[in-house]
């Protein structure tokens, strides 16, 4: 599909900002459309296949989905790296740097997602996504998604970052529990306890998680 796309239309969805004369001329404003297409397109796709899913775990899966590191791993499947630095000036330098930039190819993914709505409408954009993203989605369904980072993703949209804090430590040497608490905007959200800081974190962000998303069921 995406080599269905009007020329020019593609070219600007894989225009970097450095690379244009002027930002509106880059693939900027697509991005912005991209991400909330990419957005509705998972969420309306979750809330139909997963009907018995709380708020809670839908919403985690889905910023698991969109995550930048989902979306640059799609961008890398579909060759989208390959595409901007055959259309890279030649005067950018570390060509193969730049178009290897997890960001910047993440960045283009959506781009191109706002160009393909833009010319064939949300339903066909929202099945493309899905078929772009359907291993993503099932990874996320049947696999265990890391809390921190669902928090983490699920905080970024609003400027937000958690902050982990170790609480409190017992036991003897051989089996040390670690209690650790995550605050956001300087409010605890949540507290865990685990065998190691990491566990510990885990459980922290998961209660979280519960505790943002509205839910007393977490995934």
């Amino acid at each position: 599909m995406i080599w269905d796309l009007p020329p020019e239309l593609r070219r600007k969805a894989l225009t970097h900002s450095s690379w244009a004369e002027a930002r509106v001329q880059s693939n900027e404003r697509l991005e912005f459309l991209g991400d909330s297409v990419l957005g509705l397109a998972i969420a309306s796709t979750l809330w139909r296949r997963y009907p018995e899913s709380v708020e809670g775990d839908l919403a985690r899966l889905k910023a698991f989905i969109v995550s930048r590191a989902s979306c640059a791993e799609v961008a890398e499947r579909l060759g989208v790296w390959e595409l901007m630095a055959a259309q890279m000036p030649p005067s950018q330098a570390n060509r193969g740097e730049v178009a290897h930039s997890p960001a910047m190819v993440g960045n283009a993914l959506e781009a191109l997602i706002g160009a393909v709505f833009l010319t064939y409408g949300f339903e066909q954009a929202r099945l493309a996504v899905v078929d772009a993203f359907e291993e993503e989605i099932n990874h996320g369904a049947t696999a265990h998604v890391d809390h921190k980072t669902a928090l983490q993703e699920l905080l970024a949209p609003r400027g937000l970052q958690p902050e982990y804090h170790l609480a409190a430590e017992s036991g003897p040497a051989h089996a040390r529990v670690f209690s650790s608490e995550v605050s956001v905007g300087g409010v605890v959200h949540g507290r865990g306890s685990g065998t190691t800081i990491k566990m510990s974190e885990q459980a922290a962000a998961k209660e979280a998680l519960t505790a943002l998303t509205g839910t007393t069921e977490a995934g």
